[in-house]
């Protein structure tokens, strides 16, 4: 394709997904920026109840799922191979599952601790709202409901900001380092809503992933590193503020 083709491509698919996800960021925080309170007194709540119907709040939420991945589905479509391995210009080949989960595991250690330091040292600067990760109503399937959002964030933003971008980009002889770059400021704009201090932490990480993807060129660590940092926060906030609750209580 010509590079105009491709750029019009990336345009549409970005459109439909984190770019638009970026956009209304932008206009968030500054909405936030024109209230008396400080950015550390605000809140952003990550996972909400759609409704008091314990159905209709799963079938949303489902349906919110499903609605983040068509964009996924679209990329897969767009770089689909006639030749094994279908995704590998996304750089996934479902070959070495045991060693990415493992590397994975290990991506999600290395962000995760430091993530939350700088969440903390954004909030004690102003710089950064408190972050509610979930506010789902307790039901038999929050926690799975949980986990799938978590999964959701992962492919989504994964195979979008780092394998399709670094895919496209490169047939545009766009440099490497530029193309990390470039994904990095995207995944900070489209966490901008909750603060400076995230937008900051989330380009770091995006250096991070892209540099990592850059060398190794597989993908499913970064989606499994980053669904398990997700996990993580999601479950984790109900238990540890309900240990808090119930210590403070005692």
């Amino acid at each position: 394709m010509s590079r105009a083709r491709i750029g019009v491509e990336i345009a549409i698919v970005l459109g439909l997904s984190l770019g638009l996800s970026a956009l209304y960021s932008v206009v968030n925080i500054l909405v936030r920026l024109t209230r008396d309170t400080p950015l550390s007194e605000q809140t952003a709540t990550l996972n909400a109840s759609r409704s008091p119907l314990p159905w209709a709040d799963f079938s949303y939420q489902v349906l919110g799922i499903v609605q983040g991945l068509v964009p996924v589905a679209l990329v897969i479509f767009l770089l689909w191979s006639s030749a094994q391995p279908r995704l590998g210009k996304l750089g996934l080949d479902g070959t070495r599952w045991a060693s990415d989960g493992l590397a994975g595991v290990g991506l999600a250690a290395l962000i995760g601790i430091p993530g939350l330091g700088v969440y903390l040292v954004g909030r004690e600067l102003d710089l950064t709202v408190n972050v509610i990760p979930t506010a789902l109503n307790t039901y038999w399937w929050t926690v799975p409901m949980l986990i799938a959002l978590a999964m959701k964030a992962g492919i989504v933003e994964e195979i979008i900001a780092v394998g399709y971008l670094f895919a496209r980009l490169r047939e545009m002889a766009v440099p490497v380092w530029a193309i990390i770059v470039l994904q990095a400021f995207l995944r900070g704009t489209y966490h901008l809503y909750q603060g400076f201090g995230a937008f900051v932490g989330n380009v770091a990480m995006g250096l991070v992933f892209g540099f990592i993807y850059a060398r190794t060129g597989r993908l499913a660590p970064l989606i499994i590193g980053h669904a398990v940092i997700d996990t993580v926060v999601f479950v984790g906030y109900p238990l540890t503020a309900d240990l808090f609750g119930n210590f403070s209580e005692s």
